[in-house]
């Protein structure tokens, strides 16, 4: 089996690195300067790899910086969806994923052939398509979103048009309230913000009762009620380094609280509980998780696993990203 077939069968290169520590990072850096590469990481991945990062951010962040580069390879740190999404905008660029296992529970909610036929039920309807979707279903919307601009594009829609928003009905539901939209709502959610524990989060408020709960909209209703703040994970960072509070629970995956002891380190932020028990007591993202160094040195040294997107399928997905990005400005 070779290196193509394996990364395909496997899901990435699995073959050890004769780095550790510092010196794999060394040369992680060194990769990235002999092939003009970019590494784009999400706040949910692990801290080591958050550090290493050019580009550091949420959906829309990233999605706005793989437009901009002029890197000959994109090293998406994140999930399949966002290799895609870096792909559609890049396709003369190379584009790798550190592990094509790193998938979206979100993304997994909305097939693309149950999709089409929950659209072609409301055929006036625009399209607006949360960015945590697979390439097949950014082809099938009129304008994508991210939990940072979504009340905003949805606003700008005309209000005498039907709206189906898809795949986050949580996100959707919180974008309705605040615009007043009568929204037709795609039932998916996103494993991570529906685990958040509502029992242990009292629990958390009571032992911590100068403390904000900060909120991911992605969260269920009954979560994001009891919320003092609600945004994007971005949002969320400039909340806690704007607030005068010096204690928050944090109810989004646990990766942003790396981000955020770093730029508050005098601050105490805390994990809101998840009903799962894991190592950290928090949200974890398993998929984002499986992003390491190990598999990051590999995807930049053998160029592999690599991300494609059918021309048939990018070119009505960059239209509604493009819809979105020029919307974002």
């Amino acid at each position: 089996m070779n290196l193509l077939e394996e990364s395909q069968r496997v899901g990435y290169v699995s073959r050890s690195v004769p780095f550790k520590g510092e010196d794999l990072k060394e040369q992680i850096l060194k990769l990235k300067k002999e092939k003009n590469a970019v590494i784009l990481a999400h706040y949910y991945v692990d801290a080591e790899i958050q550090d290493i990062a050019d580009f550091l951010g949420d959906s829309l962040g990233l999605a706005q910086a793989a437009e901009q580069t002029d890197a000959d390879m994109i090293v998406f740190c994140g999930v399949h969806f966002m290799g895609e999404t870096a792909k559609i905008l890049n396709p003369n660029k190379k584009v790798v994923l550190p592990d094509l296992n790193a998938g979206c529970s979100l993304a997994d909610a909305a097939p693309k052939e149950a999709f089409a036929a929950f659209k072609a039920q409301y055929p006036e309807a625009v399209v607006v398509s949360y960015i945590n979707c697979t390439a097949d279903i950014k082809a099938m919307t009129d304008i994508i979103c991210t939990s940072s601009n979504a009340v905003k594009i949805v606003e700008a829609i005309p209000a005498d048009k039907q709206i189906i928003f898809a795949p986050d009905a949580n996100l959707g539901k919180y974008v309705a309230k605040k615009t007043g939209r009568d929204l037709i709502l795609w039932d998916g959610a996103c494993i991570v913000h529906i685990d958040i524990s509502l029992e242990k989060l009292k629990k958390a408020k009571e032992e911590n009762p100068n403390a904000l709960l900060i909120a991911h909209p992605e969260c269920k209703e009954v979560i994001l009620s009891q919320a003092d703040f609600v945004g994007s994970t971005t949002a969320l960072l400039s909340f806690v380094q704007n607030s005068d509070c010096q204690e928050f629970i944090v109810a989004t995956e646990a990766g942003i609280l790396h981000k955020m002891k770093l730029a508050v380190p005098n601050k105490k932020i805390i994990p809101a509980p998840a009903n799962e028990k894991n190592s950290c007591a928090c949200s974890e993202c398993p998929y984002m998780k499986m992003n390491t160094m190990e598999k990051l040195y590999n995807a930049m040294f053998y160029e592999l696993p690599e991300i494609q997107v059918p021309e048939e399928v990018r070119v009505p997905a960059l239209k509604a990203l493009k819809a979105m990005l020029e919307i974002s400005k």
